[in-house]
């Protein structure tokens, strides 16, 4: 999950200016050297929120411990201290500052917000939880809390209670845009899509220049199999960060689902420009490649992704389709073999397997092949007509019938296998019943006529060609 991270900067009415900062901060331990603390106190606090709020960490954490060192049962300064010290991901320190924040002011409720902080990244999630729902009692109606205690949640993956909390805090306060994007993620997750759609337009309208956002948005889209839709989205968050790589591979997948398959080897390439390292687009960059019958150089792509992961299952199955459908058998061999060895259960797997036996004319490896694919699913009937059809070249003309009756069970609509019958029937000089199958053929598809003409023109019923 791309998470917001996008807060707005507010100094109330002071006009940032690193330099004027600098200047504050100087100006107040010059106050504190010459014993000027007391009388100018106010002033003091006022420096260090503004270095809370432009993110002088180390500066203010300084200055922090310099009027602790005069004040130090001072329960805010305290709290200052915490926030610095969360900041600089010393969450332990920070923990302990809030304790003695709270030691001395017990119903603070931002240094109990900023508590809870320190005890989610401790991994205290339970402590974390008792403290906001504490938060909640001395303020019921605290959306900070509320979308704190939703992210809690939603981290443990107990996402109805996260969006019961969410929706309270965007309830409080409409305009809070981390709960909408949160709360729209949350619905993601559970399939709730619709509503998903519309937590993200909440969080678009208030955060317009989100990148994040809109390709959430898109993701949803194309969970929803919209995917002119979320192609637009894509290309807003593209437009925002050109360098955000998931964009762009997921703007490429949506284009491929159109059947653009230009335009989306042309998106999946730029992603690949910005993430080498991620074997997945790599293996994704192939299928374009395969979607464009560039067989070679889809070949190059799935190399290139087992590289970076030499136990891609899928990327093995995809070479060795391609580099079958280039005749080269062998090699497709060698990696439908190393597939195999890494998901034995997969049937599209044995299904290609048997297909490249068959090419290669190992009709026995090839049966072996199918009778495992039809362990896994018994009624495939492209397996099963499949090995009618080659034990029929083997010359088993009993056990290609035993599979054409099969495939006559699965599906007795389909002409194929009353086909298939027919001509084992005939090499058996079995006749009479070779006739009933080709009325049984033709019956479920008139246009076998052509096949029976061009097969067996000797066959006539009477003096009618069947």
């Amino acid at each position: 999950m791309e998470y917001f991270n996008e807060y707005p900067e507010e100094f109330n009415d002071f006009d940032f200016d690193e330099d004027a900062l600098i200047d504050r901060i100087k100006e107040s331990i010059n106050l504190i050297e010459n014993g000027a603390a007391m009388l100018n106190v106010d002033s003091i606090d006022e420096t260090i929120q503004l270095c809370i709020e432009s993110d002088f960490v180390d500066e203010g954490l300084m200055l922090t411990e310099l009027v602790l060192e005069l004040f130090p049962f001072n329960a805010e300064f305290w709290q200052y201290k915490g926030v610095f010290l969360n900041n600089k991901f010393e969450f332990e320190e920070a923990y302990f500052a809030f304790e003695k924040s709270l030691s001395l002011n017990p119903s603070d409720v931002e240094t109990l917000i900023n508590k809870a902080i320190s005890e989610e990244n401790l991994e205290m999630y339970d402590d974390a939880i008792e403290t906001l729902e504490e938060v909640l009692k001395y303020e019921q109606n605290n959306e900070e809390a509320f979308f704190n205690l939703g992210f809690l949640y939603e981290r443990n993956e107990d996402y109805a209670e996260a969006v019961e909390l969410f929706k309270k805090a965007v309830e409080l306060d409409p305009l809070f845009a981390e709960a909408w994007y949160e709360l729209g993620f949350c619905y993601e997750y559970t399939d709730s899509l619709d509503d998903a759609l519309f937590a993200y337009n909440q969080f678009l309208e208030i955060e317009p220049y989100s990148y994040s956002g809109w390709y959430n948005k898109g993701i949803v889209f194309v969970k929803q199999n919209k995917f002119k839709e979320a192609i637009n989205d894509f290309e807003v968050s593209i437009a925002l960060n050109d360098s955000f790589s998931s964009a762009w591979f997921n703007c490429g997948v949506s284009y491929a689902n159109l059947d653009m398959f230009d335009k989306a080897l042309e998106n999946i390439k730029q992603a690949v420009k910005l993430d080498k390292h991620d074997p997945t687009i790599r293996f994704t960059l192939g299928q374009a490649y395969e979607d464009l019958e560039q067989y070679e150089n889809a070949i190059k792509a799935y190399t290139k992704s087992l590289q970076l992961d030499n136990y891609y299952f899928e990327a093995f199955l995809a070479r060795a389709v391609c580099y079958n459908n280039i005749n080269k058998r062998q090699l497709a061999l060698e990696d439908i073999n190393k597939a195999i060895k890494l998901n034995a259960k997969s049937v599209e797997a044995w299904q290609t397997k048997a297909q490249i036996e068959r090419n290669l004319r190992y009709f026995d490896a090839a049966i072996e092949s199918f009778q495992k694919l039809v362990i896994l699913e018994a009624n495939n009937f492209e397996a099963w007509n499949t090995m009618g059809e080659i034990y029929s070249e083997m010359g088993k003309w009993k056990e290609s019938i035993n599979a054409f009756n099969i495939c006559t069970k699965l599906h007795p609509e389909k002409a194929s296998s009353y086909y298939g019958k027919a001509k084992q029937k005939i090499l058996l000089s079995e006749n009479k019943e070779a006739f009933e199958y080709l009325k049984s053929s033709f019956s479920t598809n008139p246009n076998v006529r052509n096949e029976i003409s061009k097969d067996f023109p000797e066959l006539k019923q009477g003096n009618k060609t069947l």
